[in-house]
């Protein structure tokens, strides 16, 4: 193993605005495209996807102002999500936080595996849905294979990842032209108004939340990797410039294939499904070409997501709230020991899909879930300091500010309604346990362990988890 340092500060690479905008895309053009035509078919029809994807657009637009404002305004805050969190309501909402984001990343990076072998299990019938023992074996050659490659060091993974983005971007793109090519405008009538689905207007919108907020997870690449940027204002830039270039693809993607086939039979297909559009528009082939496009995509967004998860563990650990074995790094400045913690808890949930009904769709559920509780505290952060002075702030505050931070804030808190009770609960059966880390971190030291505020966080986070695992047990809700 290469020799680590610990508590001396490491020669940061330093990230161009290109390669930054490249990690911020790569983090969003990952699975939750390929899966976008049956998840919305399952629960709208092209009425409520414009309309789901006008909320999702400008929320997560004013997200993406949210962080462009807080790299400029407080460039003093690294490994943006978890930092501004800590910043504005304490060092255990910060740790739960940086844990959430870390958690939903490593949860992110199973459904990637997944998705891969489910892809070539049409033609490899041995590897099932993903999911199977065959399946969980080859996905953990190449997680361990990727854990090799970042190991070597943050500049060739970032390198690698810029090249991928440009790669996997183009099958998307052909996939919109050809459907937009042979869009038939009576599927695409017929397909309007999701007639046949149960529950209003506002039931179908809300039923796709959590699929918009997959999609877009990865909005914050930049900010998260914020201690690389050669420039600070480069942090903001590359997050506009990301999140726009990634929006309209995702829209298009959804509604074109509207008009391909009727959304019932849309809703059958097996996942990626945007493979399944294409084979039925022009044969074999269109399969064929947006599954390869799918596995080149779905390698270089986990690549994207394992540096991120990484980093916020290392960071975490450097300002010590996490235990402090987290923030060893090499001196080619690669957080080994917050690498493998990532590795092995993406191994753990791997061999757990085995025991799973449907893997992909939960991980994918799960995942949107655990990041909405640092987006809220992110987004809430900047709602504070917009309403009242910040002494460490770079630049004074303006209604902009205020504006776009009270819009993010009320849409990430109707994604936590979105998400329903049942992903709520099983967030915090996530959440709880993780309270050990901030415990060992506190006694390293020497530290008081909770301070009466503390304490009623942790009361509620463990009341929580407790009713999660009693609702699984009981059968009231399901994995």
């Amino acid at each position: 193993m290469s020799p680590t340092v610990e508590d001396k500060p490491s020669t940061a690479v330093k990230l161009s605005l290109l390669t930054l905008s490249a990690m911020v895309v790569g983090s969003m053009v990952g699975a939750g495209v390929f899966s976008l035509p049956r998840r919305f078919a399952e629960e709208t029809g092209v009425a409520g996807a414009l309309i789901a994807w006008a909320i999702a657009g400008v929320g997560m637009l004013m997200l993406a102002f949210v962080f462009q404002s807080l790299a400029v305004r407080r460039p003093d805050l690294d490994a943006g999500v978890y930092a501004y969190a800590k910043a504005g309501f304490g060092e255990y909402l910060g740790f739960f936080s940086a844990f959430g984001y870390w958690a939903s990343a490593c949860v992110g990076n199973v459904t990637y595996w997944v998705l891969i072998m489910s892809t070539i299990g049409a033609i490899w019938p041995a590897l099932g849905d993903g999911d199977t023992l065959l399946a969980v074996v080859l996905s953990s050659i190449g997680l361990w294979a990727f854990f090799l490659l970042i190991k070597r060091g943050v500049k060739e993974a970032a390198a690698i990842n810029r090249i991928v983005t440009v790669a996997k971007v183009v099958p998307i793109l052909v996939f919109v032209i050809l459907a937009l090519f042979y869009l038939d405008t009576d599927v695409f009538a017929e397909n309007w108004g999701g007639a046949d689905y149960a529950g209003s207007l506002f039931d179908q919108v809300r039923g796709t939340m959590l699929a918009t907020v997959f999609v877009f997870l990865g909005v914050e690449g930049a900010s998260v990797y914020s201690r690389h940027a050669k420039r600070r204002k480069d942090v903001g830039l590359a997050t506009i410039f990301g999140f726009l270039s990634v929006f309209a693809v995702f829209a298009s993607v959804t509604i074109v294939s509207y008009g391909i086939m009727p959304m019932s039979e849309i809703a059958e297909l097996r996942q990626p499904s945007m493979a399944g559009v294409l084979e039925y528009a022009v044969g074999t082939w269109g399969k064929v070409f947006v599954s390869v496009g799918l596995i080149i995509s779905v390698l270089g967004a986990y690549l994207a997501w394992t540096l991120m998860a990484a980093e916020v563990l290392y960071v975490a650990a450097k300002d010590d709230d996490m235990p402090r074995f987290l923030r060893r790094a090499t001196p080619d400045d690669v957080p080994v020991p917050a690498l493998v913690m990532s590795t092995v808890l993406v191994q753990v949930v791997l061999i757990i899909t085995m025991f799973s009904d449907d893997a992909f769709n939960f991980a994918l559920d799960l995942t949107s879930a655990l990041t909405l509780i640092p987006f809220l505290l992110a987004a809430a952060f900047a709602l504070k300091i917009s309403l009242r002075p910040d002494p460490l702030a770079q630049r004074e505050r303006t209604g902009r500010d205020l504006a776009v931070a009270l819009l993010a804030t009320l849409y990430t808190a109707f994604l936590l309604y979105a998400a329903g009770l049942r992903f709520v609960l099983l967030s915090f059966i996530v959440y709880a346990p993780a309270t050990i880390l901030f415990v060992m971190a506190r006694r390293e030291q020497s530290r008081r362990l909770f301070s009466p505020g503390e304490l009623v966080i942790c009361a509620v986070s463990a009341a929580g988890g407790v009713m999660g695992v009693i609702a699984l047990a009981a059968g009231w809700i399901s994995l």
